[in-house]
C-alpha cells in the first residue's frame, strides 16, 4: 500500500506545563514552546503531539476540558497558539493536539447545564442514573479511585465520571454529542492542526446497563467490563467520514487493554479509522491483584520481549504499530526499562533508543528522554501533585498495610510525576525552565543531565537520538521491514532481526550490566556495521556484547 507520511515520521511529544515557561509563572506556556521549536528542528522529529492546551480548571492537568476552542490562560493565548503552529509548519514539524472527548471537566458549559434540571436539553450529553435501594447504580471503582458514580443534589440523581468526579463521562450513545466533537475537530483541522492524539478513546462506548462486579480490596469492582471495543469503531468510522477524510491527518487512539485482534480495527491500514493506536502491554508486566501498577518490580526481559514480538509481527501488512518507552502517564524510560545509575545511565538510554527506534512502527520521544531524564526521588508526597498518585498512596497505606517508605519506593518507580517534572535546559538551580518557582520541584540532577551539555555533544543522548531519526528517514528498511524475534529466552540480550526485499538488518541490545558470551550469526559475517545505532565508541567485539551495550548489522 502506499506509504503515509506518518509512517516514516518521529513524534515528540510535549507536555506544556512542564516543557518551557516564558513568563516567569513556574508552569509551561504555548511561547516557551515556540521558543524552543529549534532545538525539536535540531533534534530531527517531525511531529509534536501536544498534551492539552485548552481551557480546564486543571484538576488532571489538563485533561478536564471547560471549552474545547479556548486556550487556558496559563498557556497563553490562541494567537500564541497560531504563532506556535506556524512556526512549527515553517521548521517542517507536524501539529497533532491531544482529543479528550471521553469526558469534559464538569465546569464545561455542556454540563453546567446538564446538571441544572432532568428536563435540559444537555441532559444526555451524560450519563445519569438513579440510586438503586438508595444506593449507586453500580459498585464499579474509578481509575482514579473510588466509586465511578457522584451524587448530584440538585436532581437527585448520579452522574458517571470514570476517571475524577470532575471529570463527567460523555454520551455517546447521543448522536448530538458526536456532531458537536465533529464540529469541534473540524474547526482545529481548518486552522491547520495535523491529527489527533485522542485520550482513552477506546472507553467512549459503555455497557449501559452498569453492571456490578466482585469488588476488590478497595470495595469496588474492576471498571473496565463496563467498556465496550465493539461500540467503539462505528463512532470511529463516522468520525473518519464525517471529518478526518477531509484532511490529511496523523491520528493515534489511546486504547487501554488493547489487544493485537482489536487493534487491527482500530488501525487497519485500509483508513478507516485511525492511523495507530497506544497499546500498554508493555508496560504493564508488572503489578498487583490488590495493589494495581503501584509496585516496584521490575520487567521481565523474557516478558518485554514477547510483547513486542506479538505486536510486530501481528500488525505487520495489517495495521500499524505505536512505539514508546514513557509518556506523561508512564515513568521515566531509562529508570524504568534500563539503569539510571551515573555509571550507566547514558548507555542504557541509547541502547533504549536503538532497542525502540529500529523496529517497524512510528517511534514516540517523550520531552527529556532524548537527554536521558531520570525519575524524580520523591521522598514525601508534599512534592508530588498527580491526583492518582495521592489516591494511590492513601490506598497503599490505608487498604494494603504499606508503610511510609514502602509507598514512597513505588511513587519513586512508577508515579507519573517522575515524567513531569520541569524539562532540563541547562544545568543552573531552575535548570533553564523558569525563573519563577517551578509548579513541580527539578530533578536535582539537571546540573548534569540537561540540553546545553548535549546538543552539541556528538557522544551525547541527544546525538545518539538524532542518528536514530536520519537513519529512519532514509531507510525503507529501518520503516517497513519485517521483524523476527532472535534469542527470545535471553534474559540478558534482545536481539531481533529486519528484512525487506532481500535486506537484512540485525539488531543487538544487552539490557545488562554486565558482558554477555554471544555470537553474531554467520550470515551477517562481514555485515556493515550500522553506525548510527552504535552506542559504544568503538566496534562492537567477537564472541561478546558489552554491558547496556546496543549495535547493528546490516547485511544483502
Amino acid at each position: 500500500m502506499k506509504e503515509q507520511w506518518w509512517q516514516r515520521s518521529v513524534v515528540y511529544q510535549i507536555y506544556p506545563k512542564s516543557f518551557q515557561d516564558s513568563t516567569g509563572s513556574g508552569t509551561g506556556d504555548i511561547p516557551g514552546i515556540t521558543r524552543r521549536l529549534p532545538y525539536l528542528a535540531k533534534l530531527g522529529i517531525d511531529v509534536i503531539w501536544l498534551s492539552p492546551v485548552y481551557e480546564s480548571p486543571m484538576d488532571d492537568n489538563g485533561y478536564d476540558i471547560s471549552d474545547y476552542r479556548a486556550i487556558w490562560p496559563g498557556f497563553g493565548t490562541m494567537e500564541d497558539f497560531d504563532e506556535m503552529l506556524a512556526t512549527a509548519h515553517s521548521l517542517g514539524i507536524k501539529i497533532v493536539m491531544d482529543l479528550v472527548v471521553n469526558h469534559s471537566s464538569d465546569e464545561h458549559e455542556w454540563f453546567k447545564q446538564s446538571r441544572s434540571s432532568r428536563d435540559n436539553p444537555y441532559r444526555d450529553y451524560y450519563y445519569w442514573r438513579d440510586a438503586v435501594d438508595e444506593h449507586e447504580p453500580s459498585n464499579m471503582g474509578g481509575v482514579f479511585g473510588g466509586s465511578i458514580w457522584e451524587w448530584d443534589e440538585t436532581t437527585q440523581q448520579y452522574y458517571l465520571h470514570c476517571f475524577s468526579k470532575k471529570q463527567p463521562d460523555l454520551n455517546w450513545e447521543n448522536p448530538r454529542v458526536a456532531d458537536e466533537v465533529f464540529d469541534m475537530m473540524d474547526w482545529w483541522l481548518a486552522k491547520g492542526v495535523d491529527g489527533f492524539r485522542m485520550d482513552v478513546i477506546g472507553m467512549i462506548a459503555k455497557d449501559t446497563s452498569f453492571p456490578s462486579g466482585e469488588p476488590g480490596p478497595t470495595g469496588y469492582a474492576p471498571l473496565f467490563p463496563l467498556i465496550v471495543d465493539e461500540g467503539v469503531h462505528p463512532h470511529l468510522q463516522d468520525m473518519r467520514r464525517r471529518v478526518l477524510s477531509k484532511y490529511d491527518t496523523m491520528t493515534v487512539g489511546e486504547v487501554s487493554g488493547a489487544t493485537v485482534e482489536t487493534a487491527k480495527k482500530y488501525a487497519n491500514l485500509d483508513g478507516s479509522e485511525l492511523s495507530m493506536v497506544f497499546q500498554f502491554e508493555h508496560v504493564s508486566l508488572t503489578g498487583d491483584p490488590d495493589r494495581g501498577k503501584w509496585v516496584t518490580d521490575k520487567p521481565r526481559l523474557v516478558d518485554l520481549k514477547q510483547v513486542f514480538d506479538h505486536w510486530e509481527t501481528g500488525l505487520d501488512g495489517v495495521a500499524w504499530n505505536s512505539l514508546f518507552w514513557d509518556n506523561h502517564d508512564q515513568p521515566r524510560a531509562v529508570s524504568r526499562w534500563a539503569n539510571d545509575s551515573d555509571e550507566w545511565r547514558e548507555l542504557s538510554a541509547k541502547m533504549l533508543a536503538t532497542c525502540l527506534h529500529l523496529m517497524q512502527g512510528t517511534p514516540y520521544i517523550y520531552q527529556g528522554e532524548e537527554l536521558g531524564m531520570t525519575n524524580y526521588p520523591f521522598e514525601d508526597m508534599s512534592l508530588v501533585n498527580d491526583l492518582e498518585a495521592h489516591d494511590a498512596y492513601r490506598m497503599l497505606t490505608q487498604d494494603c498495610g504499606c508503610s511510609h517508605e514502602e509507598a514512597m519506593a513505588c511513587m519513586r518507580e512508577i508515579c507519573r510525576d517522575n515524567a513531569r517534572t520541569p524539562m532540563q535546559w541547562d544545568a543552573s538551580p531552575k535548570a533553564g525552565f523558569t525563573t519563577g518557582e517551578p509548579w513541580l520541584p527539578i530533578n536535582p540532577n539537571c546540573a548534569i543531565i540537561n540540553a546545553a551539555a548535549q546538543v552539541d555533544d556528538p557522544g551525547s543522548v541527544f546525538a545518539h537520538y538524532q542518528g536514530l531519526i536520519a537513519l529512519r528517514k532514509q531507510s525503507d528498511l529501518v520503516v517497513h521491514g519485517h521483524f523476527r524475534l532472535l534469542e527470545p529466552w535471553s534474559e540478558e540480550l534482545f536481539v531481533y532481526e529486519r528484512e525487506l526485499d532481500g535486506q537484512r538488518m540485525l539488531v543487538v541490545c544487552n539490557f545488562t550490566d554486565h558482558e554477555v558470551a554471544w555470537q553474531v550469526p554467520e550470515e551477517y559475517a562481514g555485515a556493515v556495521l550500522v553506525e548510527a545505532a552504535c552506542n559504544y565508541a568503538d566496534a562492537p567485539q567477537a564472541g561478546l556484547v558489552r554491558p547496556y551495550e546496543a549495535f547493528a548489522l546490516m547485511a544483502e
